[in-house]
């Protein structure tokens, strides 16, 4: 449970880091398709593993997912960037030639489609020593990259040619959230699953959206909703026996399910607080020329209002 905890609040503290440049790409759905390319890397790994005898089979199933799901996202953006297919169809290729690679994979390595279910709904409470460590590592590497060149970044992920005329090297900067939403894939595998992982990286973007009015703010308050639902999330299922990453994630949609009702009742009350009642309006915009002879003098326009 402890190393479950730790595992929760780094991956969704991460998670929603990566999911910020993702939505703001307009490619909330890259998370999937590399989730499924990292499905082959993890039965790779244990391919690998099962030929070189290692013990247990899995130990090398989380470098397999790494290599895997890196060299998919570079792939992705490549075609993506030279415009020679969609993104959209880029990522269907990926979503079902990483389950049929995997399903395949883990077959020759002996195993059954059992032992990938872990992966793919997560598996929190199996959390190994070394899986943490995994973790925890990946979890740094992302949160510095990803925090510490968050300006460009943001740039490239708003508006590319912008950026370009700016000096920002576009495809090194694009090549690096690519490499971030792998890497992000793979640490959260253990803890939502890959088939679910997509959510928990723009989920808590999606809520923090509705209320942050700055790209800083908003990565911000996705990175703590992120670390709540998950720990929230991780303690429910401690007293109830019911799936961790499903749990996570259910969550995380009442969350935004609860803010896009609560959100217009909030700005209608702040559009019809005055801030300033005892003084009268500073504009008077007249919509025809008698208003704007029965304006008071203080806000009737001089000159020629016409």
């Amino acid at each position: 449970m402890q190393r479950a905890l730790v595992a929760a609040v780094l991956v969704g503290a991460a998670a929603p880091v990566v999911g910020t440049f993702l939505v703001q790409r307009r490619m909330a759905l890259m998370g999937d398709g590399i989730g499924h390319v990292a499905l082959t890397g993890v039965a790779l790994g244990w391919l690998v593993g099962s030929w070189a005898a290692v013990a247990p089979a899995d130990a090398l199933a989380v470098p397999g997912a790494v290599v895997a799901a890196v060299v998919g996202s570079v792939v992705i953006e490549l075609v993506r960037e030279r415009g020679r297919t969609s993104g959209d169809l880029a990522l269907a290729i990926m979503f079902y030639g990483g389950i049929a690679g995997g399903v395949l994979l883990i077959k020759v390595a002996g195993g059954t489609n059992a032992n990938l279910m872990s992966y793919l709904f997560g598996s929190i409470s199996t959390v190994s020593t070394t899986d943490l460590w995994w973790t925890a590592a990946l979890a740094v590497l992302v949160l510095t990259v990803g925090v510490g060149l968050r300006w460009a970044l943001f740039a490239v992920s708003h508006d590319e040619e912008f950026a370009r005329a700016s000096g920002v090297p576009v495809r090194a900067m694009s090549m690096v959230v690519a490499c971030l939403a792998a890497l992000t894939v793979t640490i959260s595998m253990r803890v939502v699953g890959l088939l679910l992982v997509s959510a928990l990286m723009i989920v808590p973007v999606a809520v923090a959206q509705i209320f942050a009015r700055s790209f800083g703010r908003t990565m911000v308050v996705a990175s703590a909703l992120g670390v709540t639902v998950s720990v929230v999330g991780l303690v429910i299922t401690y007293w109830n026996d019911v799936p961790p990453g499903a749990t996570i994630v259910v969550l995380a949609i009442a969350l935004y399910a609860a803010a896009a009702v609560v959100h217009p009742v909030l700005a209608r009350r702040r559009a019809a607080h005055d801030p300033h009642p005892d003084l009268s309006d500073d504009v008077l915009v007249p919509a025809t020329d008698a208003a704007c002879e029965d304006a008071p003098p203080a806000v009737r326009p001089s000159g020629d209002h016409r």
